[in-house]
């Protein structure tokens, strides 16, 4: 599987809409563009209005008028937030895309406890890598959100990448929760929480996929790996899923992959009433785009 499959997973329905807060932005605009032209949705636009049409109208002129465009004129980066989530809150909208606005401001809007969209579950990052080398998606939670969850946020967070993982076809992917080593060591929190994930997983806790771990990086990635160190069965070098112990290892695994290997990535937010693309502000078209992808497809699961 790759991002393109995803990409073309979207495009097979016609409802999808996105509601992007704070969307005068030449990358953002161009992953619209983009989107618009593989028919994968409609779009609702929150920013200022005049900047936001002179955009338009000088890069986009095809996007004038377009009928999956609707924008709507707000004062600032905070009305945009607002705007877009109640949309998705009054079902306006079925994604949530974050445009030029810094995280925090739209995260506040997201949990605001009157109109946001909080659902009770933890919030985390799902990305999904498409790495040369392997024929299918690495996902890699949680880089983004959760600084140092334990173990009840790491079951959470598991059950968030298992529903990305099942809406894009990895109907029981393995899981496997990285740490320095493959035994448990009572010194090593990451190796005793990745037992009691097994546990929870082979006793009903956690639904819908295969927990195999504590394990190594290379140990969970490479099977070739995996039997050179002795570790027996059939799901280690095999993960789908990489749960990383902390955001400071997820974040150093997440710019690596895309920097040193060059991995194409899509990421989402899940855990709230509905995806939320959250893609940094230095994030290429292509890497929203296949975020949107991403989004999209989980929305319809």
């Amino acid at each position: 599987m790759k991002l393109e499959d995803l990409i073309r997973q979207a495009s097979e329905s016609t409802e999808n809409v996105v509601a992007v807060a704070a969307a005068a932005d030449l990358e953002v605009l161009e992953a619209v563009s983009l989107a618009i032209e593989l028919e994968m949705a409609s779009f609702r636009l929150y920013d200022d209005e005049p900047k936001l049409k002179a955009l338009i109208n000088e890069h986009y002129p095809h996007l004038v008028n377009h009928p999956r465009i609707y924008t709507q004129h707000v004062k600032d980066a905070q009305q945009a937030a607002l705007a877009a989530v109640k949309s998705v809150r009054l079902n306006e909208a079925n994604v949530l895309m974050k445009g030029h606005i810094p995280t925090a401001v739209i995260l506040k809007a997201v949990l605001n406890p009157d109109f946001g969209l909080r659902t009770g579950k933890v919030l985390s990052h799902v990305a999904a890598f498409e790495i040369n080398g392997y024929d299918r998606l690495i996902f890699v939670t949680d880089a983004a959100m959760n600084i140092a969850p334990d173990l009840s946020q790491k079951a959470q967070i598991i059950q968030n990448a298992v529903k990305v993982a099942h809406a894009v076809g990895v109907n029981n992917p393995i899981v496997a929760p990285l740490a320095a080593v493959e035994t448990v060591n009572p010194n090593m929190q990451p190796t005793l929480d990745a037992a009691s994930l097994v546990s929870m997983n082979m006793r009903g806790q956690i639904k819908g996929c295969i927990i195999d771990g504590p394990l190594a990086l290379d140990n969970a990635i490479s099977i070739e790996a995996a039997q050179h160190k002795g570790i027996s069965g059939e799901h280690a070098g095999r993960a789908d899923i990489l749960l990383v112990p902390s955001i400071e290892a997820g974040n150093i695994l997440y710019k690596s992959l895309v920097y040193f290997a060059k991995a194409k990535v899509g990421a989402v937010i899940e855990g709230a009433k509905a995806p939320i693309v959250l893609t940094s502000r230095a994030d290429s078209a292509d890497s929203k785009l296949n975020s949107l992808a991403l989004a999209i497809c989980s929305s319809q699961k």
